[in-house]
């Protein structure tokens, strides 16, 4: 997808002010950043703990990868307004419906042949830390369309206030996970099942390396 330099650099400008609120007056860390390819579909998978993610993600991944885009699916309620719209539109979010939306997921589909995703496969925050189950349909995502997939681990801002000064958080890029084995799998709901759960072992174990596992919701 051919996006202006325009827009990109709207987006770079825009998220390096989101990192000086999250990483300079507060100490939102950065880890595994060099796992994020430069180039091709990528979906960044991570666990959904605060509404604050989907402004905080695109400033980690952007810092390593400026000029680049970082789409992501959002709750319709948040365009409903002409102004969120717009400035939500403008950073690479889309409208998906509560359910089952696909439309959203063929935007999705279509947008991992060669661009930067970030979804969460829980579907739900869990303000309390813990891990929800992963919904069967990223998994379908992932099987007809094969990006690389990143199981990204949150830690922390589930208890940040806002406005805050010297809150701590991080972010933990995992290496590219392995589910080629399940491709050769028939397309199937089992074999969706699977694939999701695959990418939410992956979200725990980083979490229980980084010491902030607190169970499954």
């Amino acid at each position: 997808m051919n996006t202006s330099f325009l827009r990109r650099s709207w987006v770079t400008f825009s998220t390096y002010i989101v990192g000086f609120y999250a990483s300079g007056l507060n100490r939102f860390v950065i880890k595994g950043a060099d796992n994020i390819p430069a180039s091709g579909g990528v979906l960044l998978a991570a666990n959904h703990i605060s509404a604050y993610e989907t402004i905080f993600l695109p400033w980690a991944i952007v810092r390593h990868h400026p000029f680049q885009m970082v789409w992501a699916p959002a709750k319709e309620e948040l365009f409903a307004k002409p102004l969120q719209r717009l400035i939500y539109s403008s950073w690479g979010a889309f409208p998906v419906r509560r359910g089952r939306d696909v439309k959203a997921n063929r935007v999705i589909e279509n947008l991992l042949k060669d661009q930067k995703v970030m979804l969460f496969p829980e579907g739900t925050r869990h303000r309390d830390g813990r891990l929800g189950k992963g919904n069967r349909g990223v998994g379908k995502i992932i099987h007809e369309t094969r990006p690389v997939i990143i199981p990204t681990a949150l830690v922390g801002l589930n208890r940040w206030k806002f406005p805050g000064l010297g809150q701590s958080a991080c972010v933990i890029f995992g290496k590219p996970l392995d589910v080629s084995d399940l491709y050769a799998m028939p397309n199937s709901k089992e074999t969706h099942q699977l694939i999701v759960e695959r990418v939410m072992d992956a979200i725990a174990e980083q979490l229980k390396q980084e010491g902030a596992y607190v169970g499954q919701a």
